[in-house]
């Protein structure tokens, strides 16, 4: 079964708000999905910094990243956004808490 990560359109007309999310690339864009990872509001700007909001969960992302799932284009670039893949479409892995020696 081909997995694909991809929006799924949400909202009213003219006020689109989208669901990142995972799902069997044979179904519906706004059909059957497996799961749901964040979401993607390109019309609600964040207070903070005045650009589209975009959450989405990164563990939930790299795991399936890991399992083989293919992003779409704008998936993508969400991605690159939040952190989880860096400018190479590599998966980034958070940093380890390095534990300092006490001597």
């Amino acid at each position: 079964m081909p997995v694909r990560m991809r929006l799924t359109r949400r909202g009213k007309k003219k006020q689109p708000h989208y669901r990142v999310v995972i799902a069997d690339s044979r179904a519906p864009r706004d059909g059957r999905y497996i799961q749901a990872v964040g979401y993607y509001s390109p019309v609600v700007k964040d207070p903070e910094t005045g650009k589209s909001t975009v959450k989405i969960d990164p563990d939930q992302a790299r795991d399936w990243l890991r399992k083989g799932a293919q992003p779409s284009d704008r998936v993508r670039k969400l991605l690159k956004i939040v952190g989880v893949l860096d400018e190479h479409d590599h998966i980034t892995t958070p940093p380890e808490p390095t534990e300092t020696a006490a001597e």
